[in-house]
């Protein structure tokens, strides 16, 4: 997760405000960025949250 926030809450807050803005799907994302989503899914996990597909947001 290259230049993506290190910590868990910071990176929460950018996820979900890019995702509103610019991505309609965190696969969409992650390509364009050229991160793995297991990664971001597996990071966010940490503080008990996961990826709402229908939301397009992490909840």
């Amino acid at each position: 997760m290259q230049s993506l926030p290190k910590d868990p809450v910071i990176l929460l807050s950018y996820l979900n405000t890019q995702l509103r803005n610019f991505y309609p799907s965190l696969e969409e994302f992650c390509t364009a960025n050229n991160v793995e989503e297991h990664d971001i899914i597996q990071k966010l996990s940490t503080i008990d949250y996961a990826y709402d597909p229908a939301q397009n947001q992490f909840i």
